[in-house]
């Protein structure tokens, strides 16, 4: 019924989240804005449309299972399956603290959105998802959920010492690899990918690569065709060390 793919991608109205629905958009998918604000997400949905991009905006919370529940029974009623879902959103909350002196419940709040938060959308959209003739799943992950770089002096990420965030992201990568492993024997394809320390509000704008260079490994992913990975690490430059 549909020609247009469809891509849902949470927290997709601003930053990576936002980049790569346009980028996508502009190479012919449908694009769900999955939002908490319904305002912001009709704002990132109005700019989308200027560059006629087809594109609707969900109100979603990852954290809220009513709110999931919502979202899969409008796009199983508006287009019968998913083809990708972007694991986009996640939180930063801990700032520049070291592990002892972090409060138990900021590194509960962190899991709630950027662990439970994914497993909740990934199997809730499972069945959207195998639908599709070629389901695909990008986690949004980070060099900073790799405890190889984080074991190496020399690696960029060494020094950023964050447990909640950092670990959040190794979790992710679990999540990929047992997912993956599940969905080996379908044309469902799932993978985490590290947008390097891109300029966003999550780090106050302070990373050195653009929302534009950090979606393309994400768009990358999300188009893979049947012979690529799945249950891999990603970043530009090929295979992340987990």
């Amino acid at each position: 019924m549909y020609k247009s793919k469809i891509v849902l991608i949470t927290g997709g109205n601003k930053g990576i989240g936002f980049e790569t629905a346009r980028q996508l958009g502009n190479m012919g998918y449908e694009i769900l804005i999955g939002a908490r604000n319904e305002k912001k997400g009709h704002e990132a949905v109005t700019l989308l449309e200027t560059e006629k991009i087809k594109a609707k905006t969900v109100v979603l919370d990852v954290t809220n299972p009513s709110s999931i529940l919502s979202v899969v029974e409008w796009i199983e009623q508006e287009y019968g399956l998913l083809d990708i879902l972007i694991n986009n959103a996640g939180v930063f909350l801990e700032g520049d603290i070291p592990p002892s002196e972090l409060e138990l419940s900021v590194l509960k709040s962190t899991y709630e959105t950027n662990v439970f938060g994914v497993f909740s959308i990934t199997k809730a959209m499972l069945p959207l998802l195998r639908n599709s003739s070629s389901g695909r799943i990008v986690n949004l992950s980070s060099g900073l959920g790799s405890l190889t770089l984080n074991s190496d002096p020399t690696s960029e990420f060494y020094n950023v010492n964050s447990l909640a965030y950092n670990s959040s992201k190794t979790a992710v990568n679990a999540l990929t690899v047992f997912f993956a492993k599940e969905l080996s024997d379908s044309p469902v394809k799932i993978n985490s990918v590290c947008p390097g320390f891109t300029a966003t509000d999550l780090n106050g704008n302070s990373g050195y690569r653009s929302v534009e260079q950090a979606a393309s490994i994400v768009v990358k992913l999300a188009t893979i065709n049947s012979d690529g990975p799945s249950g891999g690490f990603f970043d530009n430059h090929g295979v992340v060390p987990w």
